[in-house]
């Protein structure tokens, strides 16, 4: 039985595994050590650096001090974490003495010649040489790839029917992440209110006028042009397509429930006056639980399979001796 499971087991993980990227070596360093034992097996600092380099790349792209820093800390200790998982996997794979034919991983380095080099092996060699790796090296990690792929498949299996309960369930709770975002083509006329200065009369019965005038016909965004004071005068009070939470609160609320084409009355708000548009709108709509069904089934079959895979994998971690640095 246990040829007949290696084989079924390496199929699996031909199936599910993505083409290896070549981009994992680590970035140069000259200190290393050991950042953790597991089972007597020992993760160097090295292959922590070399399995998040490019997120580390990236992220010194993005942050600085502090900031960085923090974001480092917390990449490297997720990439500690994976690594000690695979360790795991590897050995619980060993202690069943379960096997992975060779002719699968060389199936998977022809594919990615294929695929990655125009077929052209030297080419692929030359890479691995630059990075670092020989090509057993290459071939043992994707040995493990396969390795975790099918130790993974093997132990980490659902109920693939969702009971229709869950599903109503979830679709309730959840109607938000069904529901485009609400949004608006918007025209704003502010005029300031100055209330503390003896021109507040004045401008009230100015925003009285460019209503009136808007009334008569007048269009919006010359009006804007002429007295808004808002920051999008030039534009004619175009404000574009806005969502929710944008808009103060009580000019939201005026601006969400106009119909379209509507012109508001004059809005007092915060000591100023305004006059909104709502040129167009969309969204708001929530898709009926018929059409949501299969992804939302799709979702919890997902989540079950984390929560199964999580669940074996604190039980390999508690049998484990496992010491970090």
């Amino acid at each position: 039985m246990r040829p007949v499971m290696a084989v079924l087991l390496a199929v699996g993980a031909l199936a599910q595994a993505p083409i290896g990227n070549l981009a994992f070596a680590a970035e140069p360093t000259v200190v290393d050590g050991m950042a953790a034992v597991v089972n007597g097996d020992v993760i160097t600092y090295s292959q922590v650096r070399g399995l998040c380099a490019p997120e580390e790349r990236m992220l010194r792209q993005q942050y600085t001090g502090p900031d960085l820093e923090k974001k480092l800390t917390e990449l490297r200790q997720l990439a500690l974490k994976d690594l000690i998982d695979r360790r795991l996997i590897i050995q619980a794979f060993k202690k069943e003495s379960y096997e992975i034919p060779d002719h699968l991983v060389d199936q998977k380095v022809q594919q990615i010649i294929r695929e990655s080099f125009g077929g052209d092996r030297n080419t692929f060699v030359k890479t691995l040489e630059a990075q670092n790796y020989s090509l057993g090296e290459f071939k043992q990690k994707e040995m493990e790839k396969f390795i975790v792929g099918a130790m993974k498949s093997h132990n980490v299996k659902t109920n693939q029917i969702i009971s229709p309960i869950k599903i109503d369930d979830y679709y309730r709770k959840h109607r938000d992440e069904f529901t485009s975002k609400e949004q608006i083509k918007l025209r704003m006329i502010m005029i300031a209110g100055h209330k503390d200065t003896a021109s507040a009369p004045a401008q009230k019965e100015l925003a009285e006028e460019v209503l009136g005038k808007l009334a008569g016909g007048a269009e919006f965004e010359q009006m804007a042009q002429m007295y808004s004071e808002d920051s999008t005068k030039d534009n004619g009070g175009d404000w574009g397509w806005i969502e929710r939470k944008t808009l103060a609160e009580p000019l939201e609320k005026f601006a969400f429930n106009m119909p379209v084409g509507r012109i508001s009355n004059i809005i007092d708000y915060a000591g100023n006056y305004y006059i909104l548009k709502v040129e167009d709108k969309h969204g708001g709509s929530t898709k009926s639980l018929a059409e949501v069904r299969g992804d939302i089934e799709k979702k919890l079959v997902q989540d079950e399979a984390q929560q199964i895979q999580e669940r074996w994998l604190a039980s390999l971690r508690e049998k484990a001796y496992i010491k970090t640095y």
